[in-house]
């Protein structure tokens, strides 16, 4: 039960930036997964594959071209969701009047 109590007591800037962190973590893990599936609808062929073609012909870096944009935008809707989320949870769980 302590650790509940730690997360209940984490301010409102604290649970912003950790939706904030998760948001940049969730889009820097996923984007090249989803840079392959937009190549792979304009031609045919393995995501494997195409994953390790972009690697080879664009490097590394290559992989997260454009990238900029979604954690720009992913990382403030993520803060403000899992805050959200956090502070809806808490008032439903508080104990209401008896019946």
């Amino acid at each position: 039960m302590a650790n509940k109590t730690n997360l209940t007591n984490l301010s409102v800037p604290a649970k912003l930036t950790n939706g904030g962190v998760a948001g940049l973590v969730g889009v820097t893990c996923v984007f090249p997964i989803d840079l392959a599936k937009t190549r792979l609808q304009n031609q045919h062929g393995k995501m494997d594959r195409c994953l390790v073609k972009t690697a080879h012909t664009d490097s590394f870096c290559g992989m997260y071209r454009g990238a900029a944009v979604n954690l720009t935008l992913v990382t403030p809707e993520k803060a403000i969701k899992l805050a959200a989320n956090d502070f809806f949870r808490e008032q439903l769980l508080q104990d209401g009047p008896s019946p």
